[in-house]
């Protein structure tokens, strides 16, 4: 038996050699003095000398399968001084076949696809990504690694031309991709990594040029070349957005005795310089984020701050260097002053808070980033907020200011020095400086990530400190560090891994950040089989296991073990129907656990009870004019033997190409669950205080709708409306005692810890490209906010309490006009 399982062992983790080495495509770059007009039909004399991409292979359903002659893709590719020429015929056999549908700018949607990848430094690292689909529209990307695999960042936006058409045997596109929309190294003759991907929407076919193995770790690591561009120059890369922006607001949940309606009109810009080939110089100067979608807000009952998407474009564009280590959290700038919470204890007798702003204003932000022709990646990222301040009045109508955040730089920077075999190395600063009497913050770390030639093992890890700098009259500094090891490549793969941060380590100023004095170590191992077989397209397993301890043990914590945290085991697998239908499964196993963080006081403690959740989730194949899925959650466990049930289901229906409606609801019910309610503040500071827990029924409902509408592919409408209503009604009270256990309080506790939380928004947004890289937007904003410690049983009378309370509302208009230095150059040449 031992015998048997060394060999079953053996073969597992030398599965992904015995694949056969896919040979790699060429194409020799071709370059053209001729005049190409770029309107979705590649039949200009010129495309006949390009160089051409055919024989395309699948990635999915089925590995390694050749393209049916049918539906053949030819794609022609060529160059001259001012940028890349990308056409190609994409053949089907109706043009039933073809999906399309009107999405947006960065939305795949419904659609077939046709995208060109770029790895313009040959370092199989990071890659430049431009796709079209069948209507014309236009998404791109920057591939960068990341401790989790390759990762695509969408949120970067190149001004780049594009057309496509659908023709009687299927459709065609031409790209042209100037050299300012791309970074290259200043080499004579240049070799880029390249890889083209065709997706067929409605077979689930996604096809690629150079052949990818499901099974091997990596995606750049198995693109094919473009050889032979001979003295191409980057251009000077001057760009200018300014913008100007005009807003009408009623802020109904405004103080009393204070104007709730008020315009305003602003201006700014955003400007981008190529400092030289690699990098570029990107500022926004008074920036105006009015416009970005609304957070989605919900009743948060855990120890923690809620962590928020980055929706403003500045910090989301091109920020895949400033993401290494995960250091770095966006939304702290601009984020709530450090002293918010403060004001309210600055209130004298016969005083109130007349304004408090919740978000800090940014003044500018400027970022550098770009990367060698050696590898070398650095980012530069800094930016400037203003003072903050509460007003504070009196009766008298007499008024004076809290300061609440002083003057604040933070900066970012980062140095990437990429490897051979996909490995790098880099280090990571962030920095946080603010004015006056209140303190600074500096967190550095140094990554390593070192794959072996085989692209078979990984290894990696890291080591920081932080630095509190004046921090209540001291310097307070701390560590943390973490390394892992795995198979990245064949059908089974594992990793292992360790993350340490002792009890001084602190990166909350400028990065994200819960809980130190933690020792988290874990296991992850998976099998994959991605051939299809007699019901499946492709099938996945996973096992995970966790164990976590504190590193420094609280003295003040008696007669339980004072190192553990919880430990866990869970098993996952998902898998693809050949219908197309997707449907996955979850089982999680939780140990009893310590939680040093729910009890609210440093040095206390709550031991819960181990659980049981089991989940199921399913989603209907998405080509189809309906699509649907949902999931559904049950658990039990803890102290008091909580039961909880969870479901969601969400549907698309689409009307047309243009018109689509879709729909998210989720509700989650748990009775009897363990929570922390109140604190009773001890008068004697030798005393401790009363950490009041409670059982309690926590019940919650979202609903979003989306609702969108595209007039061409340069302008639409959106609407998103969500509506979340959250309640919490306590059953008992009980006290928690210093060893962690829960006791019945000895005397009658009869404070009203009831909660119901709604939140409503609504995003409408009218958009207008009028030009290339110009828009013209037009938004309206309803966000309805309500806390109350009564229950309104009926959903539709709660929802109705929201909308009839007070609300925040907006209409704003916005246009901006993009300039490129070059173009205006050579429209003055071309009048003369």
């Amino acid at each position: 038996m031992t015998h048997r399982l060394g060999v079953l062992l053996i073969i597992l983790l030398t599965s992904s050699l015995a694949f056969t080495q896919i040979p790699k495509k060429e194409l020799t770059a071709f370059r053209t003095s001729a005049a190409v007009i770029i309107d979705g039909n590649p039949n200009e004399e010129a495309w006949k000398n390009a160089a051409v991409a055919d024989h395309f292979t699948e990635l999915r359903p089925t590995p390694f399968k050749s393209e049916d002659t049918a539906n053949a893709t030819r794609i022609f590719i060529m160059y001259n001084n001012e940028g890349i020429y990308i056409g190609g015929n994409l053949h089907e056999r109706t043009k039933d076949s073809i999906a399309s549908e009107l999405i947006g700018r960065d939305g795949f949607g419904n659609n077939d696809f046709v995208g060109i990848i770029f790895d313009t430094y040959y370092d199989k690292l990071n890659g430049f990504e431009y796709f079209v689909t069948p209507l014309g529209e236009q998404m791109d990307a920057k591939q960068a690694p990341n401790m989790n695999g390759d990762s695509e960042d969408f949120s970067w936006n190149a001004v780049w031309k594009s057309a496509a058409k659908i023709q009687t045997n299927g459709w065609s596109f031409e790209m042209f991709i100037p050299y300012s929309a791309i970074r290259f190294g200043p080499k004579k003759i240049q070799n880029w990594g390249l890889n083209i991907v065709r997706r067929r929407q409605k077979s689930g076919q996604q096809l690629f040029w150079q052949p990818i193995d499901p099974n091997t770790n990596g995606f750049l690591t198995q693109e094919g070349l473009l050889k032979d561009l001979v003295d191409i120059k980057p251009p000077l890369r001057l760009q200018f957005s300014p913008y100007m922006s005009a807003y009408l607001i009623n802020d109904g949940t405004a103080v009393q005795k204070t104007k709730k309606t008020s315009t305003s009109i602003n201006g700014g810009m955003d400007v981008k310089y190529g400092i030289n080939q690699a990098f570029t110089l990107d500022m926004t100067l008074i920036p105006d984020f009015g416009q970005v979608q609304s957070d989605n807000r919900v009743l948060n009952l855990t120890p923690f701050e809620q962590r928020f998407t980055e929706n403003r474009t500045f910090f989301t564009e091109g920020t895949e260097l400033f993401n290494k280590g995960n250091l770095f959290y966006s939304r702290r700038i601009g984020g709530e002053p450090i002293h918010y919470w403060d004001a309210g204890n600055q209130l004298k007798p016969g005083e109130s808070i007349a304004s408090n702003p919740a978000q800090g204003k940014l003044i500018n932000a400027t970022k550098i980033s770009g990367r060698t022709q050696k590898g070398l990646g650095i980012g530069v990222l800094n930016a400037i907020t203003k003072p903050q301040y509460a007003i504070i009045e009196n009766g008298a109508a007499e008024k004076r200011k809290f300061e609440t955040a002083p003057l604040t730089n933070y900066n970012v920077l980062v140095l990437d020095q990429t490897m051979k075999h996909n490995s790098s190395v880099s280090f990571v600063n962030t920095n946080t400086m603010r004015s006056g009497k209140d303190y600074d913050a500096n967190v550095s770390a140094l990554l390593f990530d070192l794959n072996d030639k085989t692209n078979t093992w990984n290894i990696g890890g890291s080591a920081g400190m932080s630095a509190l700098l004046n921090k209540k009259g001291k310097d307070v500094l701390g560590y943390t560090h973490s390394v892992y090891l795995g198979k990245t490549s064949g059908q089974f793969r594992f990793s292992v891994y360790q993350d340490l941060s002792n009890a001084t380590y602190d990166k909350s100023d400028l990065g994200y950040f819960t809980n130190n004095n933690t020792m988290d170590q874990g296991a992850w191992l998976s099998y994959r089989w991605t051939k299809p077989k007699s019901w499946y397209n492709q099938l996945r397993v996973n096992l995970n296991g966790f164990y976590s301890r504190l590193v420094s043990p609280l003295d003040e914590v008696k007669g339980k073990e004072k190192m553990y945290q919880r430990a866990y085991g869970n098993m996952n697998a998902n898998a693809q129907s050949k219908k197309l239908w997707w449907v996955g499964m979850n089982i999680t196993v939780n140990a009893n656990y310590n939680d040093f963080y729910e009890p609210r006081a440093r040095g206390r403690v709550f031991s819960n009870k181990g659980g049981v959740g089991i989940s199921a989730w399913w989603e209907s194949n998405s080509a189809k004019k309906i699509s649907y899925g949902g999931q559904v959650f049950i658990g039990q466990g803890g102290v008091f033997k909580r039961k909880s049930a969870d479901m969601g289901i969400f549907g698309k229906v689409r009307f047309n190409s243009k018109f689509s409606v879709d729909f998210n609801i989720n509700t989650e019910n748990a009775n009897n669950q363990p929570g922390w309610a109140d604190m009773l503040y001890a008068s004697n500071p030798s005393q401790k205080d009363t950490v009041i827990f409670s059982r309690r029924n926590v019940r919650s409902v979202e609903n979003t709708l989306n609702i969108k509408y595209s007039f061409t592919n340069r302008m639409g409408l959106t609407m998103r409306t969500r509506h979340y209503w959250s309640k919490v009604k306590p059953v008992e009270f009980y006290l928690l005692d210093p060893s962690g256990d829960l006791v019945k309080p000895g005397f009658d506790y009869a404070q009203n810890r009831n909660q119901n939380y709604n939140y409503f928004t609504v995003d409408m947004v009218y958009t207008w490209q009028f030009a290339q890289g110009s828009f013209f937007n037009i938004v309206w904003k309803d966000i309805g906010e309500d806390f109350t410690r009564t229950f309104e049983k009926n959903y539709f009378k709660n929802a109705g309490n929201t909308l009839s309370g007070q609300q925040f509302n907006s209409l704003s208009l916005r246009v901006i006009y993009f300039l490129d230095y070059l173009t205006i150059k050579n429209r003055k040449r071309t009048n003369v």
